[in-house]
């Protein structure tokens, strides 16, 4: 029987034809079979490296001189998991990051320095340590370093290049000029204020930044009337303010205060997430593997994949993002916290 029905799968294979029975059990599973491993990049090595491509490779050269974090899983592919894309950028004192505009969405995650601002949408806003800045699609963006004293400054960039790839809807256009012509905090000014300006109909996110100072002090504020997640600590979602939805159509993202000590059991999700420490360190079991982290790390965790934290002294503080709000849009995202069921 067996050999009539490969006999049947080869004479249809050259009319474009494959039988479903074939490949049922690939398609359709019972549980998610996630293609991205769990990794680790320790800050300090990663710098290093960024540092020396800083010697070797200008900005105008490289248009943004950035080392792609690519998920050791996913050779090739340039992607930390199988929808998103996550990058280290280094921008030198002095030095323009050229305006351009692209169809993918942007956030950037401040590691190091104080005297880098981003423009978007002519709307040009300082970047400090541990803020969230948003680039929405098809918004024209450019970066400097110009600030007193300058420094070096690095931030992680996290995109969803995967998942515009997947439906093939990439586009990206150069701005006319190097920079785009700016005013400080200008619409995202209001917007952050709490008011919504009226001269123009707002299409993405308006908020440029999420300064991590005020984000941290209203969830400490939080954390001291509230008990937290068993794994998760106290947590909050970046939003967009227009729409109170997750702070791209693409992306969410999360900023956590996770207590020293061990978590209280274990938790999984559909997202594929990217962990990185702002503040702290400890370590993460992810799978049964365990990885030692400490502030400006990056892990990612494979979907539904269950993992659980152990914070060393004091409390830590972890900025996190995922394809989360893609998946719960499309009624596909899925959480489970048990100890029982996934071990502690």
């Amino acid at each position: 029987m067996s050999t009539r029905l490969d006999q049947y799968s080869t004479s249809i294979a050259g009319d474009g034809l494959v039988p479903l029975w074939d490949r049922f059990k690939d398609l359709v599973r019972p549980e998610p079979a996630g293609a991205a491993a769990a990794h680790h990049w320790p800050y300090a090595k990663a710098r290093e490296h960024l540092m020396r491509a800083g010697e070797l490779i200008s900005v105008e050269q490289a248009e943004r001189r950035v080392l792609i974090l690519e998920n050791p899983a996913l050779p090739g592919t340039s992607s930390i998991t199988r929808s998103l894309y996550a990058g280290l950028q280094l921008v030198r004192p002095g030095e323009i990051a050229p305006a351009h505009r692209h169809t993918q969405s942007a956030l950037r995650l401040i590691l190091e320095g104080e005297s880098a601002y981003s423009t978007v949408d002519g709307d040009k806003i300082g970047m400090g340590f541990g803020d969230v800045v948003v680039t929405p699609p098809w918004s024209w963006h450019d970066h400097g370093n110009d600030g007193a004293p300058a420094e070096d400054t690095i931030w992680l960039d996290a995109l969803d290049i995967p998942t515009v790839a997947f439906y093939d809807a990439s586009f990206m256009e150069n701005f006319p000029a190097r920079t785009q012509e700016s005013e400080p905090d200008g619409r995202a000014g209001l917007w952050a204020a709490g008011l919504k300006p009226t001269d123009r109909a707002q299409r993405t996110n308006p908020v440029a930044v999420y300064p991590y100072r005020d984000a941290l002090q209203r969830l400490e504020q939080f954390a001291a009337h509230h008990l937290p997640h068993p794994v998760r600590g106290w947590e909050a979602e970046y939003i967009d303010p227009s729409t109170g939805g997750p702070i791209l159509k693409t992306m969410s993202a999360f900023l956590s205060l996770l207590p020293a000590g061990p978590g209280k059991g274990a938790y999984r999700s559909t997202d594929a997430t990217v962990f990185v420490p702002v503040e702290g360190s400890g370590t993460t079991t992810v799978g049964g593997q365990t990885y030692e982290w400490g502030p400006s790390d990056v892990l990612v965790i494979p979907a539904w994949t269950p993992y659980a934290h152990h914070v060393d002294d004091g409390a830590a503080v972890v900025f996190s993002y995922s394809d989360r709000a893609a998946q719960t849009a499309l009624g596909l995202w899925r959480e489970q916290t048990s100890a029982d069921t996934l071990g502690a």
